[in-house]
């Protein structure tokens, strides 16, 4: 049996005991993962949407990692650059997956999902 303790700060010691040695295997065959990388092209369209839709500089450094709030995008901004990519790509984001997309990747990505749903249709 592991029996691990803790202590906090003025309150007394908070122990957690197991009689298992491991973990519970999980069995593979039950979950699927489907993780779409975006291509670079993909990439490079988003942020051009995005520096036109918030009237950046071409100064201005846009990565995969650029978060939307981090150019100074408000909600409506936001929404813009979502109606600009459902233009370009000939798409329709639902309004609930629209409120995850937070950075430049993020919107590639679900770019790259939807197109390949809208192939296999």
């Amino acid at each position: 049996m592991m029996q691990v303790s803790y202590r906090t700060s003025s309150f007394s010691a908070i122990s957690v005991g197991s009689s298992r040695k491991s973990f519970p295997s999980l069995r593979l065959s039950r979950f699927r993962i489907c993780a779409i990388q975006a291509t670079p092209e993909t990439v490079q369209k988003v942020s051009n949407i995005v520096r036109k839709q918030l009237a950046l500089t071409p100064e201005t450094e846009l990565t995969p990692a650029t978060k939307f709030s981090a150019l100074g995008a408000d909600s409506l901004d936001t929404v813009e650059i979502v109606m600009g990519l459902e233009e370009e790509f000939g798409l329709n984001i639902e309004d609930d997956t629209a409120e995850d997309i937070t950075t430049i990747q993020e919107a590639a990505d679900l770019i790259e999902k939807l197109v390949q749903k809208k192939d296999e249709a």
